[in-house]
């Protein structure tokens, strides 16, 4: 069964991935309303709403009804600067968004985290995403979609050596494994928005890029 999303709320419109996602929801004809809180403002759009400011002092402000909701937030303990900071950003930031989506009638969302999230992972990258997956759960959504794709791949506005010289062994994987582009996991993310399927779904980033071909 296909839905059509007419009223959209997402969180990190101005990373990688999120800057694809915005650009195919505003070119959307059936999407009426994005409501994308930002640090910095957008360019403006008719059917967009950018409050601007730091996400937590924003979210209790929101308004109007939602129908769905995209959560693209993200970093590395680089970016960070500690455990203690990622950990604020991935895992405890992407619960109170949740739940403020919820609170403005999201049936659906649709969370990015990380292929090898494991609560239970000796990795502390991998086990905050499983913990955060874990997390979404218990808040017993109508519809939860988790896509874990692989290594990111695209522009940014900084330069990381290691990733560069990881996208260009990762392009070469198989399966989920293989590196995945930004623009091809906003098209699956939009796609997977647009199918009704109770409860839980995880998706591996070798279907997402299948499905954001």
């Amino acid at each position: 069964m296909h839905l059509t999303p007419q009223r959209i709320l997402l969180a990190g419109a101005t990373g990688l991935t999120g800057e694809h996602l915005l650009d195919r929801l505003l070119n959307e004809p059936t999407v009426a309303r994005v409501l994308a809180p930002t640090r910095r403002p957008l360019a403006e759009h008719p059917h967009l709403e950018n409050p601007v400011g730091p996400l937590l002092e924003l979210l209790p402000q929101l308004h109007g009804r939602i129908d769905t909701a995209f959560c693209c937030l993200g970093s590395t303990i680089r970016q960070a600067g500690s455990q203690d900071a990622f950990r604020s950003v991935d895992l405890e930031m992407v619960l109170t968004f949740a739940e403020r989506a919820r609170e403005l009638g999201a049936r659906h969302l649709i969370v990015i985290s990380a292929l090898g999230a494991n609560r239970a992972s000796p990795v502390f990258y991998n086990r905050v995403k499983g913990e955060m997956e874990e997390a979404l759960k218990a808040m017993d959504w109508p519809q939860l979609t988790i896509a874990r794709p692989s290594l990111l791949m695209g522009p940014r506005g900084e330069f990381r050596f290691g990733e560069r010289l990881a996208a260009l062994f990762m392009r070469w994987l198989p399966g989920k494994y293989r590196g995945i582009g930004a623009c091809t996991l906003a098209r699956a993310l939009w796609r997977l928005a647009l199918e009704e399927e109770s409860g839980v779904r995880v998706i591996e980033s070798d279907d997402l890029r299948r499905l954001g071909r």
